[in-house]
């Protein structure tokens, strides 16, 4: 049987292949490092995590990124199981030791047999007796395979900026200032309410630091300059140049946290901290994704009560993500309209997550492997979470044929993108639900359809 060729050996490229190789078929793992490096990996490991190290929630009641952890599990995802093997106390997240993850990923590829990794770059539209084969080289795709895209399709890629958060050591951490807690004091997967460090401001501090943070010299774009940010990953000075109380009510917000040190007392801003390996020695800090100059980083963020004497293992950086304008280009299958033998998946297709890119390499793998067996595998119902995302990539987003490609924009998976249910006006004992009660009441059945209808195509899909 000819095999399928994965470029790309990301989380969306492991994924696609794993379960390619599941279904029977044998797959070409396609990775150019360490032939050739990208500005923001850092070694050679097959699913290196770049950014965070958080999956986010894994709540698959009332939170739509844990559906999709939850239908991913059931479709057998080795990226969900090595997540879940190499957690971390992350409150009501799905956190990683990222060194551990990636290795899990890693040994779970080289001991399949019917895949083959092969370390080279792919320096072009891939070879034309290459019958089947799904690009997934995510936002840092090598200017030769972008460029060939680009010729192919006619049409501009997109891109936007995407800052790294830093990273600190946990014994440079003063805890004489900080403490221990989850927000609300939600113990999630792994945790125990306690999972996260939180470094309090008093407004004059909060109010200080964002002097500094807005006067501090930051990185030139040079010829990336008019590149659109992606909102769910703003760099904090971007966001605190769109008003002094932006960060209050984004990554600094201090509610649901009571600071154990000084229990009455409110603190005017938090910045939280989550741990980032299984050893518990190294911590990020959230939301803090950061264009600042490295000297310019050490000296705002030492600001922060707490971290006055911070040690960083990895300061915060910037690079470009570059996706395809996928509702004209890509079909239902995801393969590209102008040449059906290549199919895209992850984050180059214009999902912006781990996971999401995860899931859409998981459903481009499976329809790779089903058309090389010469079955028939319908895509999966758009009430589920990996059917929503995948139908506002391929289609869903009507906007982006009618307005133009700049119309479409990266995409995070949320319940907005499932088809509306009527929100239930009571609970099961015939109280009168309003307000946020209402509103869970109805993310909770979004949640019970998309099991029931993921289940019924998992059978009838076989």
């Amino acid at each position: 049987m000819r095999p399928i060729h994965v470029v790309g050996g990301g989380l969306a490229g492991c994924e696609a292949a794993w379960q390619i190789a599941r279904a029977g078929v044998p797959v070409v793992l396609h990775e150019m490092r360490p032939e050739r490096a990208t500005e923001a990996h850092r070694t050679s490991r097959l699913a290196e995590l770049v950014c965070s190290n958080s999956f986010r929630s894994d709540d698959a009641e009332t939170n739509a990124v844990g559906v999709i952890h939850r239908e991913m599990r059931a479709l057998a995802s080795l990226i969900i199981a090595s997540a879940d093997s190499h957690q971390v106390p992350a409150g009501g997240a799905l956190a990683v030791d990222r060194d551990g993850f990636s290795a899990a990923v890693e040994a779970a590829i080289a001991s399949e047999p019917l895949i083959r990794v092969e370390r080279r770059e792919i320096a072009g539209l891939p070879p034309a007796d290459w019958d089947s084969v799904i690009v997934a080289t995510g936002p840092l795709t090598s200017p030769a395979l972008a460029q060939s895209i680009r010729a192919l399709t006619g049409e501009d890629a997109l891109a936007f900026f995407d800052a790294i958060a830093p990273i600190v050591h946990r014994d440079s951490i003063d805890m004489e200032i900080v403490w221990a807690q989850s927000r609300y004091d939600k113990a999630g997967p792994g945790g125990t309410g306690a999972d996260y460090l939180n470094c309090p401001m008093s407004r004059e501090q909060y109010e200080a630091f964002l002097d500094a943070l807005l006067a501090a010299e930051k990185t030139e774009f040079r010829e990336f300059e008019g590149t659109p940010y992606f909102d769910g990953c703003l760099p904090i000075e971007v966001m605190a140049e769109r008003g002094r109380e932006t960060l209050r009510h984004g990554p600094m917000k201090p509610v649901g946290l009571t600071n154990a040190h000084a229990p009455t007392v409110k603190p005017h801003a938090v910045v939280q901290l989550r741990q980032d390996n299984a050893l518990g020695t190294l911590f990020n800090m959230v939301g803090f994704q950061t264009k600042l100059k490295y000297g310019e980083q050490a000296r705002v963020l030492r600001l922060i009560p707490g971290l006055e004497g911070a040690e960083f293992a990895r300061l915060g950086g910037l690079h470009r993500n570059t996706f395809l304008n996928s509702p004209r280009l890509l079909d239902e299958r995801l393969r590209l309209k102008a040449e059906p033998r290549l199919r895209f998946a992850g984050q180059i297709t214009g999902c912006e997550g781990y996971v999401e890119s995860a899931a859409i390499g998981l459903i481009a793998g499976r329809f790779a492997a089903a058309e090389r067996l010469e079955r028939a595998l319908a895509p999966p119902p758009p009430t589920s979470a990996i059917g929503a995302l995948l139908n506002h990539i391929t289609g869903g987003h009507v906007e982006a044929i009618d307005a133009g490609p700049r119309s479409f924009q990266p995409m995070n998976v949320n319940f907005g993108l499932f088809p509306p249910m009527e929100a239930p006006r009571v609970d099961e004992a015939g109280k009168r639900l309003s307000g946020p009660e209402r509103g869970n009441a109805r993310k909770r059945a979004l949640s019970a359809r998309a099991r029931t209808d993921l289940a019924s195509w998992i059978a009838a899909s076989g």
